[in-house]
């Protein structure tokens, strides 16, 4: 499963405020069952991005 260009966008953009934040983004899954993506920033910040961003 491909992610979607709003998947993309949104993924970028959290990405980009992690590291302004100077936090390590420590996992990335996407899961494939409900078309979410899934971040770990820094142990304690959960992220889930869904399809439509």
């Amino acid at each position: 499963m491909e992610p979607t260009p709003e998947h993309l966008r949104a993924l970028y953009r959290r990405c980009v405020a992690a590291s302004n934040m100077m936090q390590p983004i420590n996992i990335v899954r996407m899961d494939e069952r409900t078309q979410r993506i899934f971040m770990l920033i820094a142990d304690t910040i959960e992220v889930e991005i869904f399809p439509n961003g």
